[in-house]
């Protein structure tokens, strides 16, 4: 994985926890939906690379 996807990943989980917080502040079940959507997909996101890392070892 590179450096630019593990602080893209990040990135996008820590703005997903910001907004799930914001929803939960707020009472907005949509921003608190779509904060866990995106920490999902940077969840998703890095596995894959894991994954794409352990075959390119080989």
């Amino acid at each position: 994985m590179g450096l630019d996807d593990k602080i893209g990943n990040a990135a996008e989980k820590l703005g997903g926890k910001g907004k799930e917080a914001a929803g939960n502040a707020t009472g907005d079940e949509s921003l608190k939906a779509e904060g866990q959507t995106d920490q999902a997909k940077s969840d998703l996101k890095q596995a894959y690379e894991h994954v794409k890392d352990a075959f390119k070892k080989d």
